[in-house]
C-alpha cells in the first residue's frame, strides 16, 4: 500500500505542476495577444487549437476517460458517506459486525482511490493536450481554485489512507476515528464542488463577457446558476451508485463463498449495500428534476432539446433504466423475504405491488410523440397518438415516479415487519416516543406549511402570469394543508395505538393528492398556466417526502421493541437475488454514462454554451447508436477495472475469513 499513497502524490504533483504551467501559458498568452478576443464573438480561438493522439477522435478519447474517472470518483466519494454511519451504528449498537462491515467498504475504497487518481491524471493530461487553447482559457478563469483542488486532493489522500491504516490503532478510540471519517468526506465533497463548478461554467457561463470571454467576477463564474442543484444531483447520486457497486461486489464474493458463514456475511453486505443504494434512490428523481428545471431556466434552448428535441429518445432510455433499477431493487427485496421467518404472512402484497410498479414504469417511459412513418401518421391520424401523447407528458411522469417511489418504500416496509410479531403498544412505550414522532411531524408540519404559505402569497407576475391566474395556486396549498392535517392525525391515532391505521390513512392521503389529484391537475397548469408546473412538481416531492418521513417514525415507533417471529437467516436466499444485484450495477453505471453525455451534449457545438463554439470535425451531436456504443465502452471499461481493483484488494484477505 505504500506504493499507493507514492502513486498518489506522484499524480497530485503532476496535477498541481499542469495546473500550473497551464495557468501560466493562460497568462502568457493573454499578455502577448488577445487568443480569445482576436475572433469573431462566439467561435474558437485560432489555428492549432486542437491536436489528435494516433489521428484518434480526440472528442471520444477525452468522452472515454472523463467518464470512466467520474464513475470511479462517484464511488470513492460516495462510499465513504455510509462506510461513517456504519461505524457509527456500530460504536452506538456494540456490535462489532458494523465495525467490520464499515472496515471491509474502507478497504474497497482504498483500492479503488489510486486507480481514481491515475485516471484524474490521464484526464488532465489528456484535456491539456488535445484542447490545448481551450483549457488555457479555463485554467486562466478557474487557476486559482484547481490550486485549491490539487492541495485537497492530498488532504483527501491522507485522511483515507490516515482513516483505513488507523482503524485497528485506534479501536478503542473511536470518536477520533469517526472524526477522520467525517475529514475524508468533507474533503471528498469540497473536492467535488470544485470540480462541479468547472463543468457548470461551460453549460451556464456566468461572470465572464459573452463577446470577448474575457473574465469580470470569478465569484459568478464559480457560483454560476447550475452549480448548486448539479451539486445536490451529485452527491445523492453518488451514494446511490456506491451502494450498488458495493452490493455487485458482495453478490460476487457470496456466489463464490465456501462457507455457510462467508455466505452470510456477504448476504448481509449485499443487504446493506442494496438498502444504501435505495434510500439515495428515493429521493435521486426529484434532484433531477430540479437540476432539468434549472437547466430550462437558464437555456430555453437546452431544456428544449433536452426533453423536446435530439435528446429527448435519450430520455426514454433513462426511463428503461431507471425502470429496471426499481423493480431490481423492489424484487431483491421481496426475495430476500426467503431468509426471514413469518414472512409469508405478507407475500400476498407483492402482486399488487408488481402490478402498480409496471404500471407506472410503462406511464414513466411512454414518449410524447412517437417515430412514425407517413403512412402510420394517416392511419393513426397525426405524429401524437390519441392517447399515449398524455402519458408522455412531465405531468403524467410525475405522478407515476412518485407513486413508484411510494411502493417502493412500501416493499421496504413489509421487509422490516416481515419477523415481527406481537408489539409493545406505543401509548405504554414512555415519553421517548412520542416526542420523536411529534418533533418529527411538527418539522413535517412546518416545511408543508411553509410552501403552502409561499403559494398562496405567490405573486402570479413573477411567473410571467396574468394576476387571475392566482386562482390556479390555490389547489396545491389546500392539499398540503390537508396533508399536514393528515399528519397531526395520524400522529394522534399512533398515539392511541392504531399506528397501523395511522400509516395506512397518510400513504391513502398522500396518494390521492400526489398521483390521482395533481397528476390530473398538472394537465390544468400545463394549458392554463405553464409556468406553475414546476411548483405543482415541488408539492409532490414535498407530500411524498413528508409521507415517507413521518411513516417511517411511525414505523419504527410501531415496532420498537417488538418480539421476534425468528432469527433472519442470513445466507439463505435464493441464488437469482445475487445475479439481480450485479444487475442493479450494471444498470446505475450504465444510467451514469447515459446521464454523463446528457449533461456534456447539451452543450452541443459549444466548449462554453454561447461563448467558445467548438470548431473542431468532432463536434458534433452523436447518433444514438453512435452514443450507445460509447456509453457501452465506458461501462465494460469500468467494470473490468473495478473489478481487477477489487480482486487486488482481496488477495490479502484469507479465504476463510469474511473479513480481514
Amino acid at each position: 500500500m505504500h506504493r499507493l499513497v507514492a502513486i498518489v502524490c506522484l499524480v497530485c504533483v503532476s496535477l498541481l505542476t499542469a495546473s500550473l504551467v497551464l495557468a501560466q501559458e493562460a497568462d502568457v498568452s493573454s499578455e502577448q495577444g488577445e487568443a480569445i478576443q482576436e475572433t469573431v464573438p462566439g467561435t474558437a480561438p485560432g489555428e492549432g487549437e486542437y491536436r489528435s493522439f494516433l489521428g484518434l477522435d480526440s472528442r471520444v478519447i477525452v468522452w472515454v476517460v472523463a467518464q470512466v474517472h467520474l464513475m470511479f470518483a462517484a464511488f470513492v466519494l460516495g462510499v465513504p458517506m455510509f462506510a461513517v454511519i456504519v461505524e457509527i451504528i456500530g460504536v452506538v449498537s456494540k456490535d462489532d459486525r458494523y465495525d467490520h462491515l464499515a472496515h471491509e467498504f474502507t478497504k474497497l475504497l482504498s483500492a479503488a482511490f489510486s486507480t481514481t487518481a491515475a485516471l484524474g491524471g490521464l484526464l488532465a493530461f489528456t484535456l491539456f493536450g488535445l484542447y490545448p487553447r481551450f483549457m488555457g482559457y479555463m485554467s486562466g478563469i478557474f487557476h486559482g481554485s484547481m490550486y485549491v483542488y490539487a492541495l485537497l486532493f492530498f488532504a483527501e489522500a491522507f485522511s483515507l489512507y490516515l482513516y483505513y491504516y488507523t482503524w485497528e490503532r485506534l479501536r478503542n478510540r473511536k470518536a477520533l476515528h469517526i472524526s477522520l471519517g467525517v475529514l475524508l468526506n468533507v474533503v471528498g465533497t469540497a473536492l467535488m464542488f470544485i470540480a462541479n463548478s468547472w463543468l457548470t461554467f461551460m453549460m451556464s457561463p456566468k461572470g465572464v463577457d459573452p463577446a470577448t470571454g474575457a473574465l469580470i467576477s470569478f465569484r459568478d463564474a464559480f457560483a454560476n446558476p447550475l452549480w448548486q442543484p448539479i451539486n445536490v444531483h451529485r452527491l445523492i447520486a453518488n451514494v446511490t451508485f456506491g451502494g450498488f457497486v458495493v452490493g455487485a461486489y458482495a453478490a460476487i464474493r457470496f456466489m463464490n463463498a465456501k462457507t455457510d458463514e462467508q455466505r452470510a456475511h456477504y448476504d448481509w453486505m449485499g443487504y446493506i449495500g442494496n438498502f444504501v443504494a435505495i434510500l439515495a434512490l428515493i429521493p435521486l428523481p426529484f434532484a433531477g428534476y430540479y437540476l432539468g428545471r434549472e437547466i430550462y431556466s437558464v437555456s430555453p434552448v437546452m431544456g428544449n432539446n433536452m426533453m423536446g428535441g435530439a435528446f429527448s429518445w435519450t430520455f426514454i432510455i433513462q426511463a428503461i433504466l431507471i425502470g429496471m433499477i426499481f423493480v431490481g431493487a423492489n424484487y431483491y427485496l421481496w426475495t430476500g423475504m426467503s431468509r426471514i421467518p413469518g414472512s409469508e404472512r405478507y407475500t400476498g402484497y407483492i402482486k399488487y405491488l408488481n402490478v402498480i410498479l409496471l404500471l407506472c414504469f410503462a406511464v414513466w417511459l411512454t414518449p410524447h410523440n412517437l417515430p412514425l412513418s407517413s403512412e402510420e401518421q394517416l392511419l393513426m391520424g397525426g405524429q401524437y397518438h390519441p392517447v399515449l401523447k398524455y402519458l408522455g407528458l412531465m405531468s403524467a411522469k410525475n405522478a407515476a415516479v412518485n407513486f413508484i417511489i411510494l411502493s417502493t418504500f412500501f416493499s421496504f416496509l413489509l421487509y422490516r415487519r416481515a419477523n415481527k410479531s406481537e408489539r409493545v403498544p406505543v401509548s405504554e412505550q414512555g415519553r421517548t416516543v412520542k416526542i420523536v414522532v411529534s418533533a418529527v411531524g411538527v418539522l413535517c408540519m412546518a416545511l408543508l406549511g411553509a410552501y403552502a404559505y409561499s403559494l398562496l402569497a405567490l405573486d402570479p407576475t413573477t411567473l410571467d402570469l396574468a394576476p387571475e391566474k392566482s386562482r390556479y395556486f390555490v389547489l396545491p396549498a389546500v392539499l398540503l394543508i390537508v396533508q399536514i392535517g393528515a399528519i397531526g392525525a395520524c400522529a394522534v391515532l399512533t398515539f392511541v395505538n392504531r399506528g397501523i391505521v395511522a400509516q395506512a390513512a397518510l400513504f391513502g392521503v398522500t396518494i390521492l393528492s400526489v398521483v390521482f389529484i395533481l397528476g390530473v391537475y398538472g394537465f390544468v397548469v400545463m394549458t392554463e398556466a405553464n409556468p406553475f408546473l414546476r411548483n405543482i412538481a415541488v408539492c409532490q416531492v414535498l407530500l411524498v417526502l413528508s409521507s415517507l418521513v413521518f411513516g417511517s417514525a411511525i414505523d419504527v415507533a410501531l415496532f420498537r421493541k417488538a418480539q421476534q417471529v425468528g432469527n433472519i437467516a442470513w445466507g439463505r436466499i435464493p441464488i437469482r437475488s445475487q445475479y439481480t444485484l450485479v444487475l442493479l450495477c450494471v444498470s446505475i453505471v450504465l444510467l451514469m454514462g447515459l446521464m454523463g453525455y446528457i449533461r456534456s451534449g447539451l452543450r452541443e457545438d459549444w466548449h462554453v454554451y454561447g461563448v467558445i463554439r467548438d470548431t473542431s470535425q468532432w463536434a458534433f451531436t452523436p447518433t444514438m447508436a453512435y452514443m450507445s456504443k460509447v456509453v457501452a465502452l465506458c461501462t465494460v471499461i469500468f467494470l473490468g477495472l473495478v473489478t481487477f481493483v477489487f480482486w487486488l484488494s482481496g488477495l490479502q484477505q484469507k479465504e476463510s475469513e469474511p473479513d480481514s
